[in-house]
């Protein structure tokens, strides 16, 4: 490989966004799931992603928290590029064919390749998830579920990791709840704790993937507010969700999504009031 060490610049057109996509492609065997995605998310903003199943909205949140390999383009967060390091091409034809050989990834005048898995875990924990499914861990309290990546992830002693989860377990409406164990919690105050868990590890990032989806309708709201409160309170946050009154009331953007494209994007006036595209007006026809 090539000694040079010359930086590659952020392009111009994400260095003062959060997260940005450009061309994202993602493939699962021969099914093409996202088909040159582009998406830029500033700091504080919501953005709310609409659209059927299978359209790519998750696939979206999980290439941007690393737990899918995008299969081409390009994630910015927070400037950085995410999963990969980018290098000047290869001045020479060996050079170029010992890059094919590991698996670099080659472009027109750069080179990209893998992380390392330590740092791309470095990486992950400046982005907070939440799943449909809770998966807490059955046997541990909601404090120790809250306490546990700051105490074994993040190296914190014990002591500020108690006092930091009992925090954010107030804050998410769950201070009576410290001592009870998932099974003795409804699903509404599981998916708050695992949002408390998410939290925990200070995030700049929280990306929300259908997280009412598993709940029972009257226990919705009550997850739906500590998101409210969470974006009132300036959390960048991207969320996937079929909750269209969410998408309205917190959204600063909503993009709508369809076979692995962005169909439409804008604010919420925008997308769910005045629709420009007929498939966003079909949709937008069917879920309100």
């Amino acid at each position: 490989m090539s000694k040079n060490t010359k930086t590659i610049p952020v392009p111009p057109d994400v260095a003062d966004t959060m997260v940005s996509l450009r061309g994202v492609h993602k493939y699962f065997g021969h099914l093409h799931v996202l088909k040159g995605v582009d998406l830029d998310i500033r700091k504080g903003e919501v953005c709310v992603l609409i659209g059927p199943s299978g359209s790519g909205k998750s696939t979206v949140l999980r290439c941007i928290n690393q737990l899918e390999e995008i299969s081409a383009g390009r994630i910015y967060f927070d400037g950085q590029l995410l999963g990969l390091k980018e290098t000047p091409a290869p001045s020479s034809a060996w050079q170029l064919y010992w890059c094919q050989r590991t698996g670099a990834l080659t472009g027109h005048d750069t080179v990209l390749h893998q992380l390392p898995d330590k740092v791309i875990s470095t990486q992950r924990e400046r982005i907070g998830m939440v799943f449909q499914r809770f998966n807490l861990f059955p046997h541990k309290t909601a404090l120790e579920n809250v306490m546990e990546a700051p105490v074994h992830v993040a190296g914190i002693d014990r002591t500020t990791a108690r006092k930091e989860a009992l925090d954010l377990l107030a804050q998410v409406g769950l201070a009576d709840r410290l001592n009870h164990y998932p099974a003795q919690l409804s699903g509404g105050q599981q998916q708050r704790v695992a949002i408390a868990r998410a939290l925990a590890m200070k995030p700049e990032l929280m990306l929300f993937d259908e997280p009412t989806s598993a709940l029972d309708p009257e226990l919705v709201g009550e997850v739906l507010q500590v998101m409210k409160d969470l974006a009132h309170r300036g959390m960048t946050m991207m969320v996937v969700t079929h909750e269209i009154g969410f998408a309205r009331e917190v959204g600063h953007k909503v993009a709508f999504m369809d076979g692995g494209q962005i169909i439409e994007m804008g604010s919420p006036t925008e997308v769910l009031d005045h629709p420009r595209e007929a498939r966003t007006q079909e949709f937008i026809s069917k879920v309100l």
